[in-house]
């Protein structure tokens, strides 16, 4: 999860269009930008979308949909599945969130299956991922086996699929309501169609249900001349808060946001823009609070290997990818953890992801995470910090994009709506 399309025709009435489009087009993006983008950002949006003090809508009853943070004691969840994943094809978007050794294995396998013995292994570390979630007496449900090869088309592109590997990616569950995100990788335009039928079931059960605006992903969402060639220029342009999806229309993906209560967390990134931001603080509002914060990151895609909340005021921090409003956090009295350098080894593949996979961790409950089974040195963080850890091995399903975090989503914990900012 590089053609430029220009105006058809040659007319001066068109040019005179297209020159008029660019400069409004950038006008609003000027906009935008200066409306969110400082190193206040987080404080600002704590200001002007300040929750009131009245109590969320209660839970319904037999709703089977109720999940606040990342910590309460978990009792379903959704795991994602391997089964079919595709390469994405090498189109811009994805240039720009991967890395420039393995642009070439893009360039190959694109719109083909992920290599077939790698496959394999990913798929029975998650069954065993799955069994034992089941052990520890978690509900698990999976999405639909879909054939991603399948070439599709919209007016605006063509591509074909990925996979259904990564719930927390598309979807975000907040109280009693799940959010379908939109999405910003052509190539993942339909993976919603895996997780229909759960969602319906969901609903069935008195859950709320919400699609986050479909974009179009035509040519202008991305910067077709997104400038790319080294690790310098990724640190260049992500400090000057140059992103390859443009503010054409609203999109994100749902991994950008990680959620402590009352208040939600969230970062600009390669895959998620200031409208798509703003589309979520309007429609959270007034009960949640999205905060946008930001990290010392050349490629920020997806916030929970960098800022993973795993407990009330406690907080993992990648040190590699420090974040810019950390003081707002230290202010409120929160525990801010640096885990330790990861184990994984240079040579393992992973293609859509850094070594920082290791603090993707999924916490069971405030004393019990699972965790990778290869990384030892977390797993001593963690017994030092008093939480039980569940060592499980996901070192090929790694390879694919995730972590523990990233491979589910968690449908419902049992707690309640509190503050945790306050």
């Amino acid at each position: 999860m590089l053609r430029v399309r220009c105006l058809r025709g040659g007319s001066r009435g068109a040019e005179a269009a297209h020159y008029i489009g660019s400069r409004l087009r950038g006008v609003f993006t000027g906009w935008v930008q200066r409306t969110f983008q400082s190193t206040q950002a987080a404080t600002a949006s704590q200001n002007t979308c300040a929750a009131d003090d009245k109590a969320a809508s209660p839970v319904p009853k037999d709703c089977l949909v109720c999940s606040y943070n990342e910590w309460d004691p978990l009792e379903e969840v959704i795991v994602g599945r391997a089964e079919n994943a595709c390469v994405p094809p090498f189109s811009v978007e994805v240039k720009a969130n991967t890395y420039e050794k393995y642009w070439g294995f893009y360039q190959k396998f694109g719109g083909q299956n992920f290599p077939k013995d790698h496959l394999k292994k990913a798929i029975a570390e998650i069954e065993e991922m799955c069994n034992i979630l089941k052990g520890e007496g978690v509900i698990v449900k999976r999405p639909d086996p879909i054939d991603w090869s399948v070439k599709y088309k919209t007016p605006d592109f063509e591509s074909t699929g990925m996979y259904a590997a990564m719930p927390r990616d598309i979807l975000l569950v907040v109280g009693n309501e799940i959010i379908e995100a939109p999405m910003a990788w052509r190539a993942r335009f339909f993976e919603y169609r895996a997780y229909r039928r759960l969602i319906k079931d969901y609903f069935n059960s008195g859950a709320k249900w919400t699609t986050a605006p479909k974009p179009t992903m035509a040519d202008e969402l991305y910067d077709q001349n997104y400038p790319i060639h080294s690790v310098e220029d990724r640190h260049k342009l992500a400090a000057q808060g140059k992103f390859v999806t443009t503010e054409f229309e609203p999109c994100f993906d749902a991994a950008d946001f990680i959620r402590a209560g009352r208040d939600i967390f969230v970062q600009r990134s390669q895959v998620t823009n200031y409208m798509g931001i703003e589309w979520m603080r309007r429609h959270l509002a007034p009960e949640y609070r999205v905060h946008i914060i930001s990290f010392k990151d050349p490629n920020p895609m997806h916030i929970d290997a960098t800022f993973n909340i795993i407990g009330p005021g406690l907080v993992l921090s990648n040190p590699d990818r420090p974040c810019h409003q950390i003081e707002l956090f230290k202010k409120a009295g929160w525990t801010v953890i640096q885990p330790p350098v990861p184990l994984i080894p240079d040579d393992h593949p992973l293609w859509m992801s850094s070594k920082w996979l290791s603090m993707n961790v999924l916490m069971l409950d405030e004393k019990r995470v699972m965790v990778d089974a290869n990384e030892t040195s977390i797993q001593k963080m963690f017994e030092k910090l008093g939480i039980s850890t569940i060592k499980v091995n996901i070192r090929h399903a790694n390879s694919l994009g995730g972590g523990f975090h990233c491979w589910t989503c968690d449908i419902r914990r049992r707690g309640t709506l509190q503050s945790y900012l306050d």
